[in-house]
């Protein structure tokens, strides 16, 4: 032939799919055994190993007598590894976690010999439009990719451009994927043939001249004896997937330029529905990643004694390893998705081991009676927090200031007044500990044993001594100290503390500080208004919302019920739908009416389908529809005002007791939108209505976002990845997405199997879900969305005092702040001696990030932590310019 063919072989490895991870993984040992073996044994064979190094810890944690034989072939070149730990879903982890598993794919090839340096994505369904900043940054000069790619694009390279300018030279995978060579050896015969075909296919995307690329593998793939023959046999010759790109220089010049995120069908299927199957394990990523990131990470590097990073690094694997495009995404079957959500819990759990030894340290310094309060974010903040007290008294600060509150709910006082003999009583008493609390004191008059507890006690007595005064006991009472549960709003440091606590009326000095305080809130059950935003609640139970500069959404929060016959990948509606909108009958209950939270119940009663009819797969049955049976669904929202926030907080409830249908919130717009804004992964992408189709996938507008997203003058605030879709004036956002199977065979959006037709009955979410969210009229753009989505998704904390109740509340303690207009902080933690914080800018426009806090020196970094130029510091003071969407990395120290 006159065309060099270079021969990737290579296996595309899902660590964990249709089998669970240890199935898979005993397959992994068997084909990587036959990997090096037949790498040693034919020196011109190459191998490219799906550029996760989780295939090598995998193999190598049962094959650990192999690592230098892996290390050898990796040095040599002929073995590449890397530059991911894991192959993950860019849309269903944040930003950091991206960051983290680059970093600790590269790090651990390191000791291997070297990551392949290609940032290989090979099967990601979509891609992150700030993918090439991130590549770029941690050292990498190309990328590589199969699906999301536009029709715009038509040559197997292209420049692929991120919001900050970042142009990274992208190697396009046309015509099958990362398995586009895969059928070329399948036997001698026919050999020559099938090699010509290939070439004029690749010719039309590759252009007259230079080598063409054929991937010589597929899932689960193991190599072909004899391959460098028949290579050979072609006039090819073999290679790695970094031996093949590395003959290119990296420059863009002359390229196609694509720009931002890739989510086209055109060229291949992009599985959208995997964003909202399995809503809770989405719901528990999000919750995971915020502990460590946000809280655990932070917290310990501003406040924490000695750094506790293996606590941490097991965490950080464990997101990681569920960062898996066979994993977070829901779409494996019911076995994968319970490991998958067991790493995510013990990742959570990891960061709030870490998050509570830090705040049990400072809650040292604050008194018994007294209340710690954390801020996880870089601003100071003014907030309403609920806390449990003792007593009736006023709180105050440090300086002794009253601090505002409302009284939520009293304690009982009375815990036991029972006909009961001393001895029976005493059986209940661990120490000083009865009844959850702890005795205080003692006493008996006449026939009645009377026990005073409370949360903590200094009391000491000789159970002999109380046996002995209570032979003639008929009746015991236990008596608790009088606590309350009180909102109240406080306002904290930047990334610091503060502390409050109640105290006698008479030592509290001077008044409450009325400047600077917002407005209180007023709420009955069919209006909630704080100065800031006006709720009221309509028959139907939806809303209407009036920003404070007249915005107004009118009939938010309907519940829309339809039928979803597709599978865990391709949500898919019934030929015969029946959405059911309209509640059967509507409940308010107010259950609290301010001064600084107001709160309604609002109980709508629906009658939905109790599944799918006409949905196993054969071909005999007639079209699908929604079955006749139904389920009486009670769906609760609490709608919650709080003081200062211009947004209404949403708790969405139910009991799923049907199967086969998606539940989506409806919010109609303000004004017409031609397109929307999600935050992402460092970035905001703005998305038309529609969505380019062209490979047969239907292309359903539906796109993931992160923590908010934007549309018309409304904007949803979001605790994890949401799926939502802009049509016919309203945001939809999916809240639970039910399905059967794994895969359908006949799936009516998707013209093939995206994998195994296996009943998946955990994916129809039976039980209990609850969805929480907030909504936020906004007038001029959606920048200002980005500070009240930080604040929504990160709660000050609220911990109790651990002190001497006789000692005084601690001076609040600033941590470090970073301020700047859509400056964003995503990650502070400690890397050797030095602090290193990454910031983003979310911003259209050159922005300043002002860093302040306790360090004299700083300097940038790449994504490895790799420290770079000097920066001036003035007074703890850090000036650092960002040009739009930057993501930039800093290392203070001194």
């Amino acid at each position: 032939m006159s065309a060099e063919v270079v021969v990737v072989p290579h296996t595309h490895w899902d660590r964990e799919w249709y089998e669970p991870f240890q199935r898979f993984r005993l397959r992994l040992v068997a084909l990587l055994d036959e990997v090096l073996d037949t790498m040693e044994r034919e020196p011109a064979y190459h191998f490219t190993l799906d550029g996760q190094l989780a295939c090598v810890d995998d193999y190598l944690e049962v094959r650990p007598e192999n690592r230098d034989r892996i290390a050898a072939l990796v040095e040599s070149g002929r073995l590449a590894v890397g530059p991911w730990q894991i192959l993950l879903d860019e849309f269903l982890c944040s930003g950091e976690n991206i960051v983290r598993n680059l970093e600790l794919g590269m790090s651990r090839a390191d000791k291997l010999g070297g990551a392949m340096p290609v940032g290989y994505l090979p099967d990601m369904f979509g891609h992150t439009a700030q993918m090439p900043q991130i590549l770029r940054k941690a050292g990498l000069l190309h990328a590589c990719v199969y699906r999301g790619v536009p029709s715009s694009v038509t040559t197997d390279a292209f420049a692929w451009v991120a919001p900050d300018g970042t142009a990274l030279r992208t190697q396009y995978l046309p015509a099958g994927g990362y398995g586009n060579g895969a059928h070329l050896f399948s036997d001698s015969a026919g050999l020559t043939e099938r090699a010509a075909a290939f070439v004029t296919t690749m010719r039309e995307w590759h252009g007259p001249e230079g080598a063409l690329l054929a991937m010589y593998g597929t899932d689960h793939s193991a190599p072909v004896r004899g391959l460098p023959e028949m290579v050979a046999a072609i006039g090819g010759r073999m290679d790695t997937l970094s031996g093949y790109i590395g003959k290119y220089s990296g420059e863009v010049d002359g390229l196609p330029r694509v720009e931002g995120e890739l989510r086209s069908h055109a060229r291949a299927n992009i599985l959208p529905g995997v964003i909202s199957v399995r809503a809770h394990v989405k719901q528990a990523m999000g919750r995971a990643e915020r502990m460590v990131e946000r809280y655990a990470e932070p917290l310990a590097t501003l406040w924490g004694a000695e750094w506790p990073g293996r606590f941490l690094d097991m965490a950080w694997w464990r997101l990681v390893d569920a960062s898996g495009h066979d994993s977070v995404t829901g779409c494996g079957v019911d076995d994968t998705a319970q490991q998958v959500a067991a790493r995510i819990a013990e990742a959570e759990h990891l960061g709030q081991a870490v998050r509570d030894m830090v705040t049990a340290r400072l809650a040292g310094s604050v008194p018994s009676d007294g209340v710690l309060l954390v801020n996880p974010t870089p601003a100071a903040r003014s907030g309403v927090v609920v806390v449990d007290v003792a007593g009736t008294d006023p709180l105050v600060d440090p300086s002794g200031a009253p601090v505002p509150v409302q009284p939520l709910e009293y304690a009982p006082t009375l815990l036991l007044d029972e006909e009961m003999d001393a001895a029976t009583a005493l059986t209940f008493v661990h120490g000083t500990e009865l009844y959850g609390q702890h005795i205080t004191a003692w006493s008996v008059e006449g026939e009645t044993l009377t026990f005073t507890v409370a949360r903590e006690t200094s009391a000491v007595f000789d159970l002999d001594d109380l046996r002995a005064a209570t032979g003639g006991v008929r009746r015991v009472r236990i008596l608790a100290e009088p606590r309350r549960t009180v909102a109240a709003l406080v306002e904290v440091p930047p990334l610091g503390h503060t502390s409050i606590r109640p105290v006698p009326h008479e030592q509290v000095r001077g008044a409450s500080a009325g400047a600077g305080r917002p407005a209180p809130v007023r709420g009955d059950e069919g209006v909630l208004d704080n100065g800031l935003l006006r709720v009221t609640i309509a028959g139907d139970g939806t809303l209407t919302l009036v920003g404070a500069d007249g915005t107004t959404v009118t009939g938010a929060g309907r519940i829309v019920d339809g039928g979803d016959v597709g599978d865990t990948y391709n949500h898919a509606p019934p030929a015969d739908d029946l959405l059911v909108s309209e509640p059967s009958a509507v409940e308010t209950e107010l259950v609290c009416s301010g001064p600084l939270v107001a709160a309604v119940d609002v109980r709508r009663t629906y009658r939905w389908p109790a599944s799918g009819d006409g949905i196993d797969g054969a071909p005999e049955l007639p079209a699908p529809s929604r079955a006749p049976r139904t389920e009486e669904i009670v769906v609760t929202t609490r709608v919650e005002l709080r003081a200062g926030e211009p947004y209404v907080r949403l708790r969405v409830e139910f009991d799923n007791r049907c199967d086969d249908h998606r539940v989506r919130l409806h919010v109609p717009l303000p004004a017409p939108a031609t397109e929307s804004h999600a935050e992402g992964q460092f970035a905001v992408v703005t998305r038309g209505l529609t969505s380019e189709g062209g490979c047969g996938e239907t292309p359903l507008p539906t796109f993931p976002a992160s923590s908010w997203v934007a549309a018309g003058g409304v904007a949803a605030l979001l605790e994890h990845v949401t799926e939502y879709e802009v049509a016919d004036g309203e945001l939809a956002l999916t809240l639970l997405r039910s399905v059967a199977y794994l895969s359908r065979n006949r799936n009516a959006l998707r013209p093939e199997p995206a994998g195994p037709q296996l009943p998946t009955p955990a994916a129809q979410s039976r039980g209990i879900r609850s969805v929480s969210l907030a909504l936020m009229p906004y007038a001029r753009s959606w920048q200002e969305v980005v500070p009240q989505a930080e604040t929504f998704r990160h709660d000050l904390l609220v911990v109790a005092g651990q002190g001497e109740r006789a000692s005084a509340l601690p001076d609040p303690a600033p941590g470090l702040s970073v301020t700047g207009d859509g400056v964003v902080m995503t990650s502070l933690r400690m890397r050797d001696d030095r602090r290193e914080l990454r910031v983003v800018a979310l911003t259209p426009a050159a922005t300043e990030a002002v860093i302040e806090g306790a360090f004299t020196q700083a300097r940038h970094a790449d994504l490895r932590g790799r420290p770079g130029d000097r920066l001036p510091v003035a007074d703890g003071v850090l000036r650092l310019a960002l040009k739009p969407w930057e993501i930039a990395t800093v290392q203070l120290s001194g």
